[in-house]
């Protein structure tokens, strides 16, 4: 049950930029497929758009790391009905993608810390071209009270 409300809050919340407080998905993560939600892992595809990209033509680092965050909770959110908020944040940028270039993003939960600690980690690879890694995000996440409603 908790695996499909984490994909009902990245498909229908999240990507759509609601609830309020949340505007900066809405623009990070259009158009953003849940391919599969299970207990501890989210996977998913995503294809750049235009408006997420620099100077270059590549997707933007600020809307990968917004992504990677977000992955990372709904990761979190298959497991538990809790909204987790990061507190330790890492990534490691190691090619570009593209506008209009299709990825995969898979969240898993890798641990679980005293109290309300978790650590995910968070994988961006091409879709084509063998599964290029493009960026990994590694954080730890501490839960916070949220209404049911927002989730």
């Amino acid at each position: 049950m908790t695996a499909m409300k984490a994909k009902r809050w990245l498909e229908g919340k999240v990507t759509r930029g609601q609830p309020d407080w949340r505007p900066m998905e809405g623009l990070a993560m259009p158009d953003l497929e849940v391919v599969l939600a299970e207990e501890g892992r989210i996977l998913c595809r995503f294809v750049v758009p235009k408006h997420l990209s620099d100077g270059e033509g590549n997707w933007s680092a600020g809307a990968v790391a917004t992504m990677i965050d977000d992955i990372a909770a709904a990761s979190i959110v298959t497991r538990t009905h809790r909204i987790f908020v990061s507190v330790d944040f890492s990534i490691s940028y190691f090619s570009t993608a593209v506008i209009e270039e299709e990825v995969e993003i898979e969240g898993r939960l890798v641990g679980e810390g005293k109290g309300k600690l978790r650590a995910v980690e968070v994988k961006i690879r091409r879709t084509g071209g063998g599964g290029e890694l493009v960026a990994l995000g590694r954080q730890w996440m501490r839960s916070v009270d949220v209404p049911q409603s927002k989730l």
